[in-house]
């Protein structure tokens, strides 16, 4: 069997989930991955400004991981022009702008997956398919979109 690291997109949510009572156990195991290099850690630039204001336990996740375990994306504009498209079709509302950029870098980069734990506007099916259809529209492939216990359920 050919096997190879997983690209895993992972957004704010899950990176502050490891110190959420809710989400520890998941994202912590998940984290376990990216340090032990069984999975690459995926982030942006747009993640790392997220955390800025964060508590210094959650921003200092980032550091647990070997760089050789992770890949950090740039800002790209066209990565903002795909976000704006899911915007103009209804997808998210404006004062979404964030987390559809989120799904747009993960997208034009084409990872594996993406994982979070915001349930209603990303790990949402209806809202997933609609994601999919604009990025069809705007010639990118389909993005997966979980939460990081269903990436765990599914090895």
């Amino acid at each position: 069997m050919f096997a190879r690291k997983l690209l895993i997109y992972v957004d704010a949510s899950v990176i502050g989930g490891c110190e959420d009572d809710e989400f520890r156990d998941d994202s912590l195991a998940l984290w376990e991955r990216f340090r032990t290099g069984q999975h690459t850690f995926v982030l942006s630039e747009h993640t790392i400004r997220e955390l800025a204001n964060a508590p210094p336990a959650v921003r200092n996740r980032i550091t647990e991981i070997p760089r050789e375990n992770q890949v950090v994306l740039p800002d790209q504009p066209e990565a903002v022009a795909l976000a704006q498209a899911y915007l103009t079709h209804g997808v998210l509302g404006p004062g979404s702008y964030s987390d559809a950029l989120h799904i747009a870098l993960a997208t034009i980069r084409r990872v594996d997956v993406l994982v979070s734990w915001n349930f209603r506007h990303m790990v949402n099916f209806g809202r997933i398919r609609l994601f999919n259809a604009v990025n069809l529209k705007e010639g990118f492939g389909v993005l997966e979109i979980r939460t990081p216990k269903e990436v765990l359920d599914y090895e």
